[in-house]
């Protein structure tokens, strides 16, 4: 079909195919909005078929099985205070297919509820606004209890939150950017047993949210230029039994906020000129730190509450003043990661202005020879000497320090 076709509406077209019809779009400029699917249709197209949506309305909104919608780009979705406008809803749907879709000036970019087995992959996703008031802005990607859903090769900048999580369960989100959004790259509360892996969250206003949720696995991610003051690289809230392993932590005001968190095992992360490496709050149980090189940060751990059986061991500390007699490869004397300025910091927000003065290097130095303040069981018993390397790992600090 086409604009000058004798089917020259996507509706027209949808109200006369068959269940598994096959729609196929030429270039230009479609005038649509709420295309109501109920049966199930693949739409094809090339990105030069735009469906414009002139900001009346959702897009498409479908309740069917085996849907899928590939090639075509998407506009001018608008917001509303009464509905979640989006470019595509999907609502009780398995086996859909989003794939290689453009979709700009949108309120909600892709909203899916109660749906199963789907697939969103290789989409572009742009807020209809540049604005700051999260009200009216949505989410680029979310989805809504849902399982086995696959997000994978996605772009998503400008929307409040890039990828939005809620009671979804055994799915992956894999080598997605997610940029330059409002609040958060990736949030997800109540979703267990999902993975995700190989993920960049750039500049995103408040960074990443994983919250109330049970084994969960980030492999691979990269968390930089999180900035602000109340921005993470990664937040995790009461989470239980998780592996964080080659992630990349650079240059967050705070690389991981920890609140409530249990049995989580990192290993082999870097962590590179963040404000705060690791920020405990509390309420954190037996969490394991393992091969992870802490480097260029302004405080590697911050810890308030009791240890609670969190251990470190065999990590490399760029603060490390030790020695190696021996030549193991491994500190002769514990590293303790928690100084006397991280905990004034702390109490007193405002002493951060003396964190290169003498007066606070000499208190560290005796805080260090007769500790009062500082715990004396936070602590890395075998420092490394060395920066641990493995498959991904960052080989150089100058390749991160831009």
């Amino acid at each position: 079909m086409c604009p000058s076709c004798p089917i020259s509406s996507l509706r027209a077209a949808i109200e006369r195919a068959a269940a598994h019809d096959t729609i196929y779009l030429a270039a230009g400029r479609y005038f649509e909005h709420d295309l109501l699917i109920r049966k199930p249709l693949t739409i094809i197209g090339p990105r030069e078929a735009i469906i414009d949506g002139q900001n009346k309305g959702g897009v498409f909104q479908v309740s069917a099985d085996s849907f899928t919608l590939k090639g075509i780009a998407i506009r001018n979705v608008s917001f509303s205070e009464l509905e979640e406008n989006s470019a595509i809803t999907l609502l009780r749907c398995t086996h859909y297919h989003l794939e290689d879709l453009h979709i700009d000036s949108v309120y909600f970019g892709i909203l899916v509820e109660n749906s199963d087995s789907g697939v969103v992959r290789n989409c572009v996703i742009r807020s209809s606004t540049s604005g700051t008031d999260e009200a009216t802005m949505g989410n680029g990607i979310h989805l809504w209890k849902c399982e086995n859903a696959l997000i994978a090769d996605n772009y998503v900048t400008g929307m409040r939150d890039g990828i939005y999580f809620e009671f979804v369960q055994h799915s992956t989100i894999e080598r997605n950017v997610s940029k330059g959004n409002l609040r958060y790259g990736l949030h997800f509360m109540f979703s267990n047993h999902d993975v995700y892996r190989n993920n960049r969250f750039e500049n995103n206003g408040a960074g990443v949210a994983v919250m109330f949720s049970r084994n969960i696995e980030m492999y691979g991610n990269t968390f930089i230029h999180n900035w602000g003051n109340n921005a993470y690289g990664l937040l995790l809230k009461e989470i239980y039994d998780g592996v964080i392993q080659h992630n990349h932590f650079i240059r967050n005001t705070v690389a991981v906020q920890n609140e409530g968190s249990v049995r989580i095992r990192y290993e082999e992360n870097d962590f590179y000129f963040n404000g705060w490496a690791v920020n405990y709050m509390g309420g954190a149980y037996d969490n394991y730190f393992h091969h992870n090189n802490f480097v260029g940060n302004t405080f590697e751990v911050s810890y308030f509450g009791r240890p609670n059986n969190n251990r470190f061991e065999e990590n490399y500390w760029s603060k490390y003043n030790g020695y190696d007699l021996n030549r193991d490869g491994l500190g002769d004397v514990p590293h303790y990661p928690v100084d006397l300025f991280t905990y004034l910091a702390h109490e007193v927000n405002e002493s951060i202005i003396l964190l290169r003065s003498l007066f606070v290097t000499l208190l560290s130095f005796a805080e260090k020879v007769a500790p009062v303040l500082t715990p004396d069981d936070i602590y890395d018993p075998t420092p490394l000497m060395n920066l641990w390397h493995w498959s991904d790992s960052t080989t150089s600090t100058s390749a991160l320090a831009h």
